[in-house]
């Protein structure tokens, strides 16, 4: 195996395994094109209990955002996300990744990932992040709530396999929260997780 490849495999393990590389390309309506209003898709999944918490002191990520976690989803910390070497990992649009959620252990196959980006309005971190990602479309933005605080959400698809994430601006930064998947059954299965960290995220 290539130096380099061992180098990235050690850095950012759970990115790599999941086989994600994150690209800058694609586009997305610009922000006075965006459907406010318009929900995303319902699920059938029974809603997701908190069975730990993300983002405070003492946990697996220190994030300027914290939230419930559902049982079995296991949080890990990235590895050095700012060292450019990784940059086609680490990186999406504004957008640095922090932490990585494995829902495997609760018996999927996804993840949610926190990326945090610049202070500026949640929106247009959201937007920029959605359009690095090479293969983005039928992308609809509305303006939500994430817990007590302002958020945006956007539901897209990539190469035909659902995506949605939110946004939260903080004094520290903007906050993405992104769930991906294997396939389409495996995103609506983890969906009550994700509607559960958007429920119970809090600023600091």
């Amino acid at each position: 195996m290539p130096e380099r490849a061992r180098a990235i495999r050690t850095a950012v393990p759970a990115l790599v395994a999941a086989g994600l590389l994150l690209t800058a390309c694609g586009t997305t309506p610009k922000p006075d094109d965006r459907a406010a209003g318009a929900a995303p898709r319902k699920t059938t999944a029974p809603a997701a209990e908190a069975a730990a918490t993300l983002g405070g002191s003492g946990t697996a990520c220190a994030l300027p955002v914290s939230f419930a976690l559902a049982e079995g989803w296991e949080p890990k910390a990235v590895k050095d996300p700012e060292n450019p070497e990784f940059a086609a990992l680490t990186r999406q649009g504004p957008a640095v990744v922090r932490c990585e959620v494995d829902a495997k252990p609760a018996g999927n196959i996804g993840y949610l990932r926190v990326w945090t980006a610049p202070k500026g309005p949640a929106w247009a971190a959201l937007e920029g992040f959605v359009r690095a990602e090479k293969g983005s479309s039928a992308v609809t933005f509305r303006e939500t709530r994430a817990g007590a605080l302002p958020a945006t959400e956007v539901t897209y698809t990539v190469h035909d396999k659902e995506e949605r994430a939110f946004a939260v601006a903080t004094p520290e930064g903007t906050v993405i929260v992104h769930l991906g998947g294997l396939d389409a059954d495996e995103h609506r299965a983890m969906l009550p997780a994700y509607e559960l960290a958007k429920s119970t995220t809090k600023a600091g």
